[in-house]
């Protein structure tokens, strides 16, 4: 099953027998207002308007546990995660597309989390609400309650000694920036640089001008010379484990799995005594 649905594909599963549920994951990276609050209101963004049936879900505080020794966005509690997304009428018998505001870095963060708890049937829309043609709604749907009961998938998750192993054994790539990975600049995290063995591998360069990801055969040939081709386990990490699920979901629109480290840099370069490179080499 493809990982991602164009909104034309969307609209015609919304017209038929099986609606799948919507989940609006609104959200972007940006600094706290003087008073410690996001800049950015995902949850105003969604009252002004959103696909219709849509639930808004919280990043921070659905997607992600606390933060501290794990990082800015670490995993959330498969019991906390579970009970969000029944609350937001998630079933595993239905299908769900989750979408954000075009970036694509939120949606997905839901859709590999719902990967990781074993729902069978999630998709992102390509190109999110700017790629929606059809009609918002300001009303907040009361959802039937759903009965998504997580069964985590060991395999999807690295921790940051499997992150460093990972890197001297087959591929890690890192999604954020190139100059953060090169350590010329760190606007968020303790110190500049990538792990040891890591390839940089921005995420912005899986799609196009419009948002929406570059063709599979493209991709292929992207990862592939990166050294993620053939028989070598592939694993992402970037910031705080938010654009770093943007890559794999790439990856998986190029048929090559992966798994994440979801402590990623923001955990990793937090240890003083874990090593950093710099420069644009992986070693």
């Amino acid at each position: 099953m493809n990982a991602i649905v164009s909104a034309s594909e969307l609209a015609g599963a919304l017209a038929g027998p099986q609606p799948p549920v919507l989940l609006d994951v609104r959200w972007q990276l940006s600094a706290p207002s003087a008073d410690g609050t996001p800049s950015f209101d995902g949850r105003a963004a969604y009252a002004e308007g959103h696909l219709p049936g849509a639930v808004f879900v919280d990043l921070d505080r659905e997607l992600a546990g606390a933060p501290g020794a794990g990082g800015r966005h670490p995993m959330p509690g498969a019991d906390a995660f579970g009970a969000a997304m029944r609350r937001a009428g998630v079933s595993s018998g239905r299908p769900v597309v989750v979408y954000d505001g075009g970036q694509g870095w939120a949606a997905a963060r839901a859709w590999w989390l719902l990967r990781w708890a074993g729902h069978p049937d999630v998709r992102v829309l390509d190109g999110g609400l700017p790629a929606w043609e059809g009609p918002l709604s300001t009303a907040a749907p009361a959802p039937e309650e759903g009965d998504l009961v997580p069964r985590p998938r060991a395999e999807e998750v690295l921790d940051a000694d499997g992150a460093a192993a990972l890197a001297r054994s087959g591929v890690l790539l890192d999604a954020r920036a190139g100059e953060r990975y090169r350590g010329e600049v760190e606007p968020i995290d303790r110190v500049g640089g990538h792990i040891p063995g890591a390839v940089s591998a921005p995420t912005t360069e899986n799609v196009g001008a419009d948002g929406r990801f570059r063709p599979a055969g493209e991709l292929r040939a992207r990862f592939a010379a990166l050294g993620a081709a053939g028989d070598a386990p592939v694993g992402v990490y970037c910031g705080s484990g938010v654009s770093g699920a943007h890559e794999i979901l790439a990856l998986a629109v190029a048929g090559i799995p992966a798994a994440l480290y979801v402590g990623s840099w923001s955990e990793w370069s937090a240890d003083p005594t874990r090593p950093v490179a710099v420069g644009p080499d992986p070693q």
